[in-house]
């Protein structure tokens, strides 16, 4: 099938927390036979930091961040069998929907794909006027990359025909054990760019962490941290690209996973870092959700903190041992459940099953 997704980037992790998640699930529905264009805008200097060049499973057109720019894309829908708005572009979210899904063939499979859920119903349950609000009883599908059950009900309540968590996953390809580096070195990394939905916890689940462990070395990468007061045994060092992941989670004795305040609250929702990590047979330290167990056994393959303190205990009594033993129970776990070929399947299967009812809805029209 012919997909046009409208996204943030595929090309760029810059401030775009979706680019793995996005790489891995289109590469896979590529290499099943779909034909993919990304649409992605020139925006948030993400083209300026680029982890990738257009690869030769997709085309990306990227276009200019203007509203004739925008149209001209929108009209593109028409080619598409499949079309796919996801959340967080950025810049023309509302003109978007609307405009995607109208542009779209009647014969086409049309889906909203959110990849921060909890944001978005937080936006639109109060706003019966939204675009996407507007826009849902006329989707075939929305797709969520976590939330689990309290999502999928909030959707559906407002009117989703349905909705099904695709959740984040490895790609072996990508995310794989690499020898350590030395600029990543440390007893505990954590990657996260500075988010005001994810301060607070980060200020307990690893400033306060840091605090504890005075005589140990912590590494803070990502973006927006730069005036923010921490310890002196934090290290900052901004952002890093896509490619650095495997080393920056390999040179260390642990990694951390923060969820954001929006995600740990609704639970279900593992973050694109819990299974880089774990690709790179990393030993992953992160703060209790609901769900967790669906992808990773508490005490086997991962840590689990409930705070600060947690987390500070959790890194003091860590041998590099027991370290590697988590990180390879947690990487043959992912390898066998959780891999984006696995999640290309999923959504392969529900294509499919959509395309047949929507030719049911037409010969029944």
């Amino acid at each position: 099938m012919r997909i046009a997704f409208y996204g943030s980037s595929l090309l760029s992790s810059y401030w775009n927390g979706a680019a793995t998640y996005y790489r891995g699930l289109l590469r896979d529905l590529a290499a099943r036979g779909h034909q993919v264009t990304f649409y992605e805008p020139d925006a948030f200097d993400r083209q300026k930091h680029r982890d990738i060049e257009p690869p030769e499973w997709a085309e990306v057109r990227v276009y200019e961040a203007t509203e004739s720019a925008m149209r001209a894309v929108v009209a593109e829908a028409a080619r598409a069998d499949v079309v796919v708005k996801a959340s967080g572009v950025g810049v023309f979210d509302d003109a978007l929907i609307e405009g995607v899904m109208k542009a779209a063939r009647p014969d086409a499979i049309r889906i909203f794909w959110d990849v921060d859920a909890p944001a978005t119903l937080a936006e639109i349950t109060p706003a019966p006027d939204h675009a996407l609000r507007r826009t849902l009883p006329s989707l075939d599908l929305v797709l969520t990359y976590g939330g689990g059950p309290p999502v999928i009900a909030a959707y559906e309540g407002l009117g989703a025909r349905r909705c099904i968590p695709i959740y984040n996953a490895l790609d072996p390809e990508t995310h794989h054990p690499v020898p350590s580096d030395l600029r990543f070195a440390g007893d505990l990394n954590f990657l996260a760019n500075r988010l005001p939905d994810r301060e607070a916890r980060v200020e307990e689940f690893f400033i306060k962490a840091a605090a504890h462990l005075p005589d140990r070395a912590f590494l803070l990468g990502g973006n927006g941290w730069h005036d923010k007061p921490m310890p002196s045994n934090i290290r900052q060092i901004g952002h890093v690209g896509t490619r650095d992941h495997n080393a920056f989670n390999t040179s260390c004795l642990a990694v951390l996973n923060v969820a954001r305040d929006s995600m740990a609250a609704v639970g279900y929702s593992p973050a694109t870092r819990v299974f880089e990590a774990a690709g790179a047979g990393a030993c992953l330290i992160t703060d209790a959700w609901v769900g967790l167990e669906l992808f990773l056994k508490e005490g086997e393959e991962v840590l689990v903190a409930r705070d600060g303190a947690d987390v500070a205990e959790h890194v003091r009594s860590l041998t590099p041992e027991r370290a590697k033993a988590i990180g390879e129970a947690a990487r043959a776990r992912i390898l066998a459940e959780h891999t984006y070929a696995r999640r290309g399947a999923e959504v392969d299967i529900l294509l499919k099953r959509e395309a047949e009812r929507v030719r049911a809805r037409g010969i029944a029209a």
